[in-house]
């Protein structure tokens, strides 16, 4: 298990989106930005995409990733400079075709943007068979606080 502990994990818990990182073509990273979901019983962190794309195609030649979330930022009193938590995950990347996983990460990934079961439980009715899991099992997790002054 890698539990993410670190001075930034306020950002990765409150953060609904962050920016997953992979090799593409001629050596370019290719980053997009990725609502996750991290299971405090693996210490792993999970996405959910389609079956085919070019993020796939580059996870199939390296399972390297990245992938950063960072807060909103804050603002002490009576300074214009923002205070930014952040944390990077470095890790490999598992791609998980299983059914029963699908449904649960799914549904526990759909709980942070909506609290209504039933209408996650259709969504994911109508859509499982076309998703797939992304399992990102961390190597290296570091977090920072970044001062923009």
């Amino acid at each position: 298990m890698h539990p993410i502990l670190c001075p930034a994990q306020g950002a990765f818990d409150a953060g609904l989106r962050g920016v997953l990182s992979v090799q593409g073509d001629d050596g370019y990273p290719y980053g997009m930005p990725m609502n996750h979901y991290y299971n405090e019983d693996d210490g792993c962190v999970y996405f959910h995409c389609g079956k085919v794309g070019y993020r796939l195609e580059m996870l199939q030649k390296d399972d390297k990733v990245s992938f950063c979330v960072y807060d909103h930022g804050y603002r002490n009193e009576g300074q214009w400079w923002l205070n930014v938590k952040s944390v990077i995950i470095f890790g490999r990347m598992e791609l998980i075709d299983d059914m029963e996983q699908i449904i649960d990460i799914t549904r526990r990934l759909s709980l942070k943007f909506i609290q209504d079961e039933e209408h996650i439980r259709k969504e994911i009715e109508g859509s499982a068979h076309k998703t797939l899991l992304m399992k990102l099992v961390p190597e290296h997790i570091c977090g920072k606080l970044v001062t923009e002054a």
